[in-house]
């Protein structure tokens, strides 16, 4: 549509059209939000159909060369996806709930697998190869809608603590799942399995999760008495580190960036800097959401000359989309009554792990190139296309599921607040304070309006709930 328009105000150069075409991208994705929002969905959806709508099968805004040119997006926001995600990794709430957190992400992670591998195998009698790599596929759930989702909604509690934990352990299960599958489809397609198909994707991602481990402790290191601009720097640089390793490895930067955060979170205790983060991190979120949406492939999954072993891809598609969704929720459920969880959690923690992309999207590609061939294909259309339509419905499921549970709104659980002090300790406390306040006035390092203005705002996007507690009439108008 706008193929003319770019071809002349590029002339020599492209930059002009990948920076023309990024602000269209921001535009339509903010102006779809307000759409959105009458509806009560969450922005995560709005991303989704934005990418649709001015992808190459409707308005067909973006040049084909901008989308291919951006897929490296995917990796920072799944970066500062996962960083944000480590912040719930705290040792106090693993020591005790790690054993029923692991019983409920085994249980939805391969509930989804078995009953995937079930239809595609024993019911539609479909290869093995295909069957059992599309079944390990299906036990991977994206975090990034979920997280938004969580984070526009300003829920809390046992229920939000839990899907998050699970979420993040999920890529673990995901990823050794996919190994094993990979080198039985290997295997029967008469192709020679080695070390390096099986091994050596694992060895990667435990040298990422120990790369995160370490950047974590540097991270607490340089940030000591750092300014906030400084500090963003810092922190930004060390996510695309484990980004680029990643990309040179061929691996998700998840666990790494994962790993990173929780370590931090851990040695430190300071939240502050995963509120900075968040605050900085919406447009590319945005980016990589609408970005999604241009890469689905409606041409493919309607053409009806497409068939994998005498079944129609459409067909594939759709039972693969369904089956998926009551292998989680049954999983989830059967998981959750092992671990004793209260019923709200049991209910509904199925409906929040709808979602599926990132991890699964780049598992698939590796697989197409393994596999190859129709079948190679047509397994990363599937997974392409299906990831869109969890995308679509995922983000506003994760909402019902918040709100049902009572995670968010008038019944969400309240943050405790601590005992009040005795007097004494009370003005002593105050004491202490002023003298820290005039020491931070006197040093050099003192934070400029820049910084406090900053700070301000990271926080007021944290304070969303008391906000909407207060001023609900406004919100639209922002």
């Amino acid at each position: 549509m706008l193929n003319s328009f770019y071809e002349k105000l590029g002339g020599g150069s492209s930059v002009s059209v990948i920076i023309i075409s990024i602000a269209i991208i921001l535009i339509c994705g903010f102006l779809t939000t307000r759409l959105t929002k009458l509806l009560k969905l969450p922005n995560v959806t709005a991303y989704i159909l934005t990418g649709v709508a001015i992808g190459p099968y409707c308005l067909d805004l973006i040049p084909a060369e901008v989308r291919s040119g951006m897929s490296f997006i995917s990796d920072i926001a799944l970066a500062f996806i996962a960083f944000g995600v480590g912040e719930y990794f705290r040792l106090s709430v693993l020591k005790k709930n790690g054993g029923k957190l692991a019983i409920i992400t085994l249980f939805e992670a391969l509930a989804a697998s078995l009953a995937v591998f079930i239809l595609l195998f024993f019911i539609l009698r479909l290869d093995l190869a295909f069957s059992i790599v599309l079944a390990a596929l299906a036990s991977a759930t994206a975090p990034a809608s979920t997280l938004m989702t969580i984070r526009q909604t300003g829920a809390r509690g046992d229920f939000v603590d839990t899907l998050l934990s699970v979420v993040a352990l999920d890529d673990v299960v995901s990823l050794l799942a996919f190994s094993v599958a990979i080198s039985v489809a290997s295997a029967s397609l008469g192709q020679s399995v080695t070390f390096a198909d099986v091994g050596l994707p694992i060895l990667y991602n435990l040298f990422m999760i120990a790369l995160g481990v370490g950047l974590g402790y540097v991270l607490n290191f340089v940030l000591k008495r750092r300014s906030t601009d400084n500090r963003l720097i810092v922190s930004v640089a060390m996510l695309f580190l484990l980004c680029g390793v990643g990309a040179a490895l061929d691996v998700s930067p998840l666990l790494g960036c994962m790993t990173m955060g929780m370590v931090y979170i851990n040695v430190t205790d300071d939240d502050k800097l995963f509120k900075q983060l968040n605050y900085f991190s919406p447009p590319i979120l945005l980016l990589f959401f609408v970005l999604s949406g241009l890469n689905f492939r409606i041409d493919m999954l309607f053409d009806t000359k497409s068939f994998i072993g005498g079944v129609p891809l459409l067909v594939v598609g759709v039972l693969y989309f369904f089956v998926r969704i009551v292998g989680k929720y049954g999983g989830a459920y059967a998981g959750c009554l092992i671990a004793k969880k209260p019923k709200p959690v049991r209910n509904y923690l199925g409906l929040a792990l709808i979602p599926q992309a990132g991890v699964a999207i780049g598992l698939a590609a590796l697989a197409a190139r393994t596999i190859g061939g129709t079948e190679g294909a047509v397994l990363q259309t599937v997974i392409l296309s299906s990831s869109i339509l969890y995308e679509l419905i995922g983000p506003a499921c994760a909402k019902l599921s918040l709100y049902l549970s009572k995670s968010y709104g008038q019944n969400a659980p309240q943050a405790e607040e601590a005992p009040e002090p005795p007097k004494d300790k009370v003005l002593s406390l105050k004491e202490q304070l002023l003298k820290i306040e005039q020491e931070i006035r006197d040093e050099e390092y003192a934070r400029s309006e820049e910084e406090k203005a900053f700070n301000e705002a990271a926080e007021d996007e944290f304070s969303y709930t008391d906000y909407v507690k207060r001023y609900g009439k406004y919100i639209n108008r922002r």
